[in-house]
């Protein structure tokens, strides 16, 4: 387990066991929890299949409720991207990133309001989601993939592919002032507004506290 550049987000290392007929590894377990507030209650279980190109995100939803999420890639190749949005965080606006598939034997586990996305980088990709609340679809949000302040690590694709709704996402900084984006827990407690305050694409903003991983 490796702490990533965004506060709550973590790698987890999977342990296969080999033999003759291929490999099995235990994707997830109650008994070992990531993180530091205990296992993770699994509500919804899901899995896309994404065309080498397809870029997914980068997508959260609405706190509170929130919803956590631990992910991994069955078949095929990601790299799988989180970003904090989360106002008020330490590290609001970094992203780390981490290439998932059966060949890395890697998960990523996610705390609510966190922002995530994946790009395929084979020609199938499988990814297997894990969440801690359903699907609710008007708690869901998304922040634009190719936003310019965030520049995400998203490798160069002449035949890159978006949904409608990920096209048509605002950036960072226009879902900053309408309002948006999860408050992150402190920042909650503390009754912080979520519009603006100081403009996050300034210095202490994603451009300049962008932390790097792939």
């Amino acid at each position: 387990m490796r702490p990533l550049a965004v506060e709550g987000a973590w790698e987890v290392t999977l342990r296969p066991h080999h033999d003759e007929r291929g490999a099995f590894a235990e994707l997830y377990s109650v008994d070992r929890p990531v993180g530091p507030d205990g296992p993770m209650p699994v509500a919804l279980a899901g899995l896309s299949v994404s065309r080498r190109g397809v870029v997914r995100g980068i997508h959260y939803v609405s706190t509170p409720p929130g919803q956590a999420r631990y992910v991994t890639c069955v078949a095929g190749e990601v790299l799988d991207v989180v970003v904090d949005l989360r106002v008020g965080s330490p590290t609001f606006g970094r992203w780390d990133s981490v290439r998932l598939g059966p060949g890395h034997w890697r998960a990523v586990q996610l705390a609510p309001g966190l922002g995530h996305g994946f790009t395929a980088l084979t020609e199938d990709a499988t990814v297997l989601y894990l969440c801690s609340a359903p699907y609710r679809p008007e708690l869901e949000r998304a922040v634009h993939p190719l936003d310019p302040e965030l520049a995400l690590p998203w490798p160069e694709a002449p035949d890159r592919l978006l949904s409608d709704r990920d096209r048509l996402a605002p950036t960072l900084a226009e879902a900053w002032r309408a309002g948006l984006l999860p408050l992150a827990p402190a920042a909650r407690a503390a009754g912080s507004p979520a519009g603006p305050a100081t403009d996050p694409t300034g210095p202490a903003g994603p451009t300049e506290t962008a932390r790097r991983r792939t």
